[in-house]
């Protein structure tokens, strides 16, 4: 069997997907059918460049190629950055709800874990996450944060990164910026900053059992990481990203399935009175007024399968957006389940 074109000429997997990191940096900026491209001219300059148009329109931005480092998803980076910054003097922040693989990588760092509830408009509330502590290692910002599917301001961010403490690493994580049309950071890692943004192919791309995720920093950073090892990417990996980014639309067409499915959920729960989190991703929070375990567990019942709850949001359940069918099914099920009475608490 002939090996792919990008690794007959001599390119290993790992070098192809750095380079192509270098279209991946313009996302969503740019279409990501140029990645493809760019990677295929990865033989013509190893140092930096800027991403061009194979269709001759002007270069978008230019990242080196040393700020790139490819895993085996973004898990890794994620992992991996947390506990290269992070100590027992060194605490990790991060909001709350947030995504807790971070969390938990800094426990297990033997760090402490500062959590800020979200702001009224459920973004990550950065002022005081800056301010949570002098000597703070990591802060972590999720954008769009899981599991509520809401943006915290680009504006924000950049604030943060301005204003975090010295030698502190401000640790964005961009999974689900695909779904969403809010602009990327990658560009606070060209300016030089202590900023290290993740991206990953396990969501919009559904690449989440192959494995495939970027981290973006500067190379004294990304060194930091390296000491926790690199498992290596499989081919399947490879050519699957390879494929994805050779579809220009592949992007904006599952992002407006996605969003049209999820609009008409929030429809529907606004015509029925649920009181519900407004998303700009494939994930939101439904306040269903009592212990979101009993939803849960009620649901199941009828062979619909949810999300689960957060400590303190215990009354919030987190769904996720399926197909038209599949979301019609849930509709079912959750007005069947809401219009039962609430389980009655146990008595002392």
């Amino acid at each position: 069997m002939s090996s792919p074109s990008f690794l007959s000429s001599g390119t290993s997997r790992r070098s192809f997907l750095r380079t192509a990191g270098l279209t991946a940096a313009a996302m969503p900026i740019m279409t990501e059918g140029r990645l493809a491209w760019a990677a295929q001219q990865q033989t013509q300059t190893r140092r930096q460049r800027p991403v061009a148009d194979p269709n001759g329109a002007p270069p978008v931005m230019s990242v080196p190629e040393d700020h790139i480092a490819v895993y085996a998803g973004s898990s890794e980076p994620l992992h991996f950055t947390v506990l290269a910054f992070s100590s027992d003097s060194k605490p990790y922040v991060t909001a709350d709800p947030s995504y807790e693989a971070g969390m938990w990588a800094a426990q297990a760092a033997g760090a402490k874990v500062s959590k800020w509830p979200l702001t009224e408009t459920y973004a990550h509330d950065v002022k005081a996450m800056v301010a949570a502590s002098p000597t703070a290692g990591v802060i972590y910002i999720c954008n769009p944060n899981n599991p509520t599917g809401t943006l915290t301001p680009k504006e924000d961010i950049v604030w943060a990164a301005k204003n975090k403490p010295a030698g502190s690493v401000l640790l964005v994580d961009e999974a689900y910026i695909h779904l969403s049309e809010a602009p990327s950071c990658i560009d606070l890692v060209q300016q030089g900053q202590d900023v290290i943004v993740l991206r990953t192919f396990s969501k919009v791309y559904g690449m989440a059992g192959i494995r495939c995720g970027v981290a973006f920093g500067r190379p004294d950073l990304l060194a930091k990481l390296q000491r926790y090892g690199m498992n290596p990417l499989p081919v399947t990996a490879v050519n699957a990203a390879t494929a994805s980014l050779s579809e220009s639309d592949l992007v904006a067409t599952r992002r407006k399935i996605i969003a049209d499915t999820r609009t008409s959920t929030f429809k529907w729960l606004d015509a029925k009175g649920y009181k519900f989190i407004p998303s700009v991703s494939n994930c939101f929070m439904i306040d269903t007024g009592r212990p979101g375990k009993e939803v849960i567990a009620a649901m199941q019942q009828r062979n619909v399968f949810i999300g689960r709850t957060w400590p303190i949001w215990p009354n919030h359940v987190r769904v996720s957006v399926g197909t038209p069918a599949e979301m019609a099914a849930f509709q079912t099920a959750f007005e069947a389940v809401m219009s039962a009475p609430a389980a009655k608490p146990a008595s002392a």
